[in-house]
């Protein structure tokens, strides 16, 4: 029998330069009052970096605009606390293992067929039989069933108890389609115009240049953290792409946009002084961080790892090349932006180029070629570095490794950088052990229990694509298990803290800087805010003032 009920009361609501000469709404940073009055409809240019393959999925850019089209069950206010959206309420079993949630009375989606529970559990499975790839990892090892108790109540059962489920699914991944689309239409006109009960509907894709979204006028299903009620108070928003950070930032000064997605270090200064609004999110989860090829190759030798960490005045290279913008972060497993974070962990390796020469040689590594590059056994220290150039690494990220690479090269690493298109990267060639030594990236979360995640062990009945230092240990495993299901809040950061201490004391991952989402918006642009969950934009409160 359901014993804890937790009841959600609302909260109060007050490409191209040539894509780029399109007509915006702004006019540049002449900066109306702060009771310029509101301006009904308009369009917002949004210049975005990246394009995705589908306007949902289980990428984070494909997340940031399906939260726009798709609602979910729940959101995440701005203290970190579960808010309704879809559903109104949930209770637990005594046992954890069964939540029943309740939904909305009176919500369709937009092709009309009913936001009830046999679609919300339909979509439960949907994602887990591969729907949605990282809504998939996230329920792993957890999820068994989802079944419609009536028209409004749906009950998710676990195999075993997952203390922060409920506030995983504030993520965007979790948006909720239409189970009749799901069913009828095909996955290409899906993933094209999923069909949602969200605030916006995907009025047109035009391939490489921008996705238009337009005012869905029968929004009843705003979530409680919203500003307002009723239907976004925009008509549309023309959600560009723009690769190149420099002509996003152009087209942001020029008027020719009204904001503007990743902004680069050296702009924020320059625009901060000319009057726009910058909003910067360190985003939970794991940071951009460095996994060591624990498997093959020479970091297999632990010794050679943490050579590599001491090698590296991460701090000083951060600070230097982000500006005071991007944050410096020493562990490898969470951000400082993430619950149960260990700064023990991030202190573990200091600077100290003498103590990685130290463990070089004792390691075997004695001989110094003419390059500068150590040898043993007639074989240089070489390491290969692919990256996601302008997708998990953007061009701060990219100048942040160039520094890395040189760095290394002082005590005798050659490390080769090779920058890789979304193409390939996401193309498997490189995700299994003999493709690298060292591998970059981050994923986010809200909380700890991405280390699930990221160092789950892989096998070859169930294998883990997210584990790339390839490392299995049983003891960091128990830890991150017993961590997931604790319901003590004060234990479980316990040890979520030790499972961080023992990745930093086996070297298998170092932390570089947190991952962030930025945001410029012309001042005649107010209401857009970054949702606590991922800190993707949110359109739904977003209005023009004259």
């Amino acid at each position: 029998m359901p014993s804890r009920r937790h009841r959600l009361l609302p909260l109060t609501a007050a490409a191209s330069l040539t894509l780029l000469t399109l007509t915006a709404c702004s006019t540049g940073a002449a900066a109306p009052g702060p009771d310029a009055a509101p301006v009904e409809g308009g369009t917002i240019v949004y210049a975005h970096q990246q394009e995705p393959s589908c306007i949902f999925g289980g990428w984070i850019e494909q997340a940031y605009i399906s939260y726009q089209v798709l609602d979910s069950l729940f959101s995440l206010d701005e203290d970190g606390e579960v808010v309704p959206w879809l559903a109104e309420e949930w209770e637990v079993s005594d046992d954890r293992l069964t939540y029943e949630i309740t939904l909305k009375e009176g919500v369709s989606f937009t092709d009309g067929s009913p936001v009830d529970a046999e679609a919300i559990a339909y979509n439960f499975d949907y994602w887990v039989e591969g729907g949605n790839s990282t809504a998939a990892v996230w329920l792993g090892g957890y999820y068994d069933r989802a079944e419609a108790i009536d028209e409004l109540t749906v009950a998710v059962h676990l195999s075993r108890p997952y203390t922060n489920f409920i506030q995983n699914l504030t993520q965007g991944y979790f948006g909720i389609q239409s189970q009749e689309a799901l069913e009828t239409r095909t996955d290409e006109e899906n993933c094209a115009a999923p069909i949602g009960s969200g605030a916006f509907t995907v009025e047109e894709w035009n391939r490489g240049q921008n996705v238009i979204l337009a005012r869905n006028e029968a929004y009843t299903s705003w979530p409680a953290n919203a500003q307002h009620t009723g239907p976004a108070l925009v008509e549309k928003v023309d959600w560009r792409f723009v690769s190149d950070p420099t002509t996003r930032v152009a087209a942001l000064q020029s008027g020719e946009a009204d904001l503007i997605y990743d902004v680069p270090a050296t702009s924020w200064q320059s625009l901060d002084d000319a009057g726009y609004t910058l909003e910067k999110y360190v985003t939970a989860g794991r940071p951009q961080q460095i996994s060591f090829n624990t498997v093959q190759g020479p970091f297999v030798d632990e010794d050679v790892r943490k050579a590599f960490a001491y090698a590296l005045d991460r701090r000083t290279i951060v600070e230097t090349i982000g500006q005071g913008v991007i944050p410096f972060e020493g562990n490898g497993a969470v951000s400082q932006a993430t619950p149960a974070y260990s700064q023990a962990a991030a202190d573990t390796y200091d600077y100290d180029p003498a103590q990685a020469v130290a463990l070089l040689e004792g390691a075997g590594w004695t001989e110094v070629n003419d390059e500068g590059y150590r040898v043993k056994d007639g074989e240089v220290l070489e390491a290969l570095l692919p990256y996601g150039a302008g997708s998990i690494i953007n061009t701060d990220g990219a100048s942040i490794l160039q520094a890395v690479q040189e760095q290394a090269k002082a005590v005798g690493f050659k490390v080769e950088l090779l920058p890789l298109s979304t193409a390939e990267l996401w193309g498997g060639k490189y995700s299994t052990p003999d493709a690298y030594d060292l591998s970059v990236g981050y994923w986010t979360a809200i909380n700890s229990g991405i280390l699930y995640i990221n160092w789950r062990p892989s096998t070859e009945e169930n294998p883990n694509y997210s584990n790339s230092s390839f490392y299995a240990d049983a003891e960091l495993e128990a830890l991150i298990l017993a961590a997931n299901s604790e319901p003590d809040a004060e234990t479980q950061a316990d040890l979520y803290a030790q499972a961080q201490e023992l990745i930093a004391d086996r070297a298998t991952s170092i932390g570089l800087y947190a991952r962030l989402s930025t945001l410029a918006v012309s001042p005649g642009l107010r209401g857009v805010w970054q949702e606590n969950a991922q800190g993707g934009p949110t359109f739904y409160d977003a209005h023009f003032v004259e």
